[in-house]
This record gives C-alpha cells, sequence and structure tokens, in this order.
C-alpha cells in the first residue's frame, strides 16, 4: 500500500511538473503565432488548438478501451509499431493522464486566452473600441462556438475511439516508431509489468 501510494505520488509529481512546462510552452508558442496577426488568423490558430486537444483526447480514450491481444499478434510478426502499442496498452492510465487531463486542460486554458486576443482584434478591426458592446457580444458568440466545438468533437471523438481503439492506438505505435528509429526520438520505454513477464 505504502510502495502504491509512493508510486501514485511520484508519477502525480511528474506529470505536474511536465504540465507546468508545457503550459509554458503552449502559452508562448500560441501567444508568438498571435502576434501582429489578423482575427482571421488567429481564429485559425484557435481552432487548431482546439483540434489537437479534440485528437489527443481520442488517443487517450483509446489507449483505455484497446487489448494487448491483436498488438501480440503484430509483434510476433515483426510488424513496426506492434511493440510501442503494446506499452501504450500496458500505460493506459498514464497514457489517458496525459492526453485527456494534460494536453487536453492545456488547450483548453490556451485556447480561451487566444479566444481573447481573437476578440479583441476582431472588434478593432470592426471599428469598435475594446470593451465596447460590440466585443462583449463578439466574446460571447466567439466564446460559445469554441466550447461547442470543443465539447462536440471530444463527444464524436470518444464514440470513435471506442469502437476503432486498436486501429488508433496501432497509428500512433507508428508513429512513435517511426521517431524512436528514423528520428532517434523515444518517447516511450517498457513499462516494469511488461519486463517482469519476461
Amino acid at each position: 500500500m505504502k510502495h502504491s501510494f509512493s508510486k501514485t505520488l511520484k508519477w502525480s509529481t511528474s506529470i505536474a511538473v511536465i504540465t507546468l512546462v508545457l503550459a509554458a510552452i503552449f502559452t508562448v508558442v500560441s501567444s508568438f503565432l498571435l502576434s501582429g496577426v489578423s482575427w482571421a488568423v488567429g481564429m485559425g490558430i484557435v481552432f487548431l488548438i482546439v483540434l489537437t486537444g479534440v485528437l489527443f483526447d481520442i488517443v487517450g480514450v483509446a489507449s483505455t478501451a484497446a487489448k494487448e491481444v491483436p498488438f501480440h499478434a503484430m509483434a510476433s510478426e515483426r510488424v513496426p509499431g506492434a511493440r510501442h502499442a503494446i506499452i501504450i496498452t500496458r500505460n493506459a492510465d498514464r497514457v489517458a493522464n496525459f492526453c485527456n487531463d494534460v494536453i487536453g486542460d492545456i488547450s483548453g486554458i490556451v485556447s480561451g486566452t487566444a479566444s481573447a486576443a481573437v476578440v479583441v482584434e476582431l472588434t478593432l478591426s470592426m471599428g469598435n473600441r475594446s470593451g465596447s458592446n460590440s466585443e462583449y457580444l463578439i466574446s460571447i458568440i466567439f466564446t460559445s462556438v469554441v466550447a461547442a466545438l470543443t465539447v462536440g468533437g471530444k463527444a464524436l471523438g470518444k464514440n470513435y475511439a471506442i469502437n476503432h481503439s486498436t486501429f488508433i492506438i496501432f497509428q500512433v505505435g507508428r508513429l512513435l516508431y517511426f521517431l524512436e528509429e528514423k528520428l532517434r526520438i523515444k518517447l516511450l520505454s517498457p513499462a516494469k509489468k511488461e519486463k517482469k513477464r519476461r
């Protein structure tokens, strides 16, 4: 019990630090991209941030729904990405935590901040001053649209993720394989559970 709590505390601390770093990076990058661009381009950036959150949410849900068995058959035939897919399914709780909570929450926060910048730019481009009733109305409409796309996109994504979890995780495994083998970027390490089974 004590070991389990210590392990959970270590993971929670690590993920909190990762979230802090990623949130800072997302904010800096989005602020840089939004600086000096038109409201139309800014709107595209906001939707791109929303899409990122939705895609990671799909991966997180798929990781918890996928089963190891199909990937073992692929791994026995040395199919690229199968081994990575197995690691993902064995660490489904952590993958889901990172994709759904870390990236998902950061995307929501950053898209909200970016939306505010777009609203101001759109208001000024329409010849209205900042703080006017027009800005207030635009803010309500734009924020509502972003929220609807985020929630609707995730709802649609969850259904797809549950019904196509094997395909999704295999594609993610292939991507991780490519990053590791071709670009020498290793994002996953074998789970302890996998090491014990050998």
